[in-house]
């Protein structure tokens, strides 16, 4: 059972949680850039083992499935259609054997995610199917998806709430993303870093109560920030140290870097702030061009909102699961 790249979109890749625990070996983490979104795309077609879902960026793939599949798509609004038919977003559909799966532009967002039940089932590489595209780690060695492409599914059984058939169907619910993406663009959750007192007076003002823009240079190894020229008090000699995602960096240059999915394991920039975990799919569904602002949080706060965020998605998945086998 495989399903063919037709088309590879913008930039499309396979993604499941990522590697943690390789720091030590020079390994990032890597993984979806929207967790929560990745998540129930998963739940969505009853997948539980954390399968690997592709991320698609800005304009999405075309592929046809060999054999009749179960699909979600969540993250971006995204276009989508088989045939003249479109396909809804937030739930779970049935596909035929042979359908092509059309993907486009996205109207609001960077990201979104599709995931078939049994999950996109190519070798793992350190326990994880994860394309590190900066690392050049995972399928065809960490690059993105290519035109010819030919894709394994893994075995899985029929689900219960859309059995096999020769129509395609989407399920008659469908979650509401608004508690999972943020249409309003709120300022995102920032920690002081280690050098965030080593800033002037007026770039701590500006980074607190200012706004940046994404650039177009921005990737899934780090998102740069235009606008206001951020300045330290005194130079830094800096050794190289442990670096996350999430981290603020201030290059030579003055414009912040916000450290994402495929950051280095270390880095020798000042840290002038964390960006809080809770708020880090936020950031990935910007756009370039999209505003970048912050307001500061505590490490209490931080961690307060995600776990909270962690016991909203435990009980959804749970929720979801219910459903599809008892429909």
């Amino acid at each position: 059972m495989s399903v063919s790249i037709l088309k590879p979109g913008l930039l499309s890749s396979l993604q499941d949680a990522g590697r943690p625990g390789h720091a030590a070996l020079g390994v990032g983490r890597a993984g979806a850039m929207d967790g929560p979104a990745w998540q129930l795309a998963n739940a969505l077609v009853g997948n539980q083992g954390g399968e690997a879902a592709i991320e698609c960026t800005l304009v999405g793939p075309s592929l046809r499935f060999e054999r009749a599949s179960v699909i979600a798509l969540t993250g971006a609004v995204i276009a989508a259609h088989v045939g003249s038919q479109p396909i809804p977003l937030w739930t779970s559909c049935f596909l035929p054997a042979g359908s092509v799966l059309q993907l486009g532009g996205m109207t609001h967002g960077c990201r979104a995610y599709l995931a078939v039940r049994g999950g996109f089932d190519v070798t793992p590489v350190l326990g994880s199917r994860s394309s590190d595209l900066h690392a050049r780690i995972g399928y065809e060695h960490g690059r993105a998806l290519r035109a010819g492409d030919v894709l394994p599914i893994g075995a899985a059984a029929a689900l219960p709430a859309l059995p096999a058939g020769n129509d395609l169907r989407p399920l008659h619910w469908s979650l509401d993303p608004q508690p999972w993406f943020d249409f309003d663009r709120r300022p995102l959750a920032m920690l002081h870093g280690s050098h965030w007192s080593q800033l002037d007076k007026a770039s701590k003002q500006w980074l607190s109560d200012g706004s940046f823009v994404l650039s177009k240079d921005s990737n899934r190894t780090a998102g740069r920030l235009d606008g206001h020229v951020l300045r330290l008090q005194a130079p830094l000699e800096l050794i190289s140290e442990a670096a996350l995602p999430g981290t603020l960096q201030l290059p030579p240059s003055g414009q912040p870097i916000a450290l994402l999915a495929e950051a280095p394991v270390t880095g020798g920039y000042p840290r002038i702030g964390q960006i809080a975990a809770m708020d880090l799919p936020r950031l990935a569904q910007l756009r370039p061009g999209d505003t970048v602002c912050f307001h500061e949080s505590t490490l209490d706060e931080a961690l307060t909102r995600l776990a909270a965020r962690q016991q909203r998605l435990t009980q959804l998945v749970e929720t979801i699961a219910q459903r599809l086998e008892h429909p």
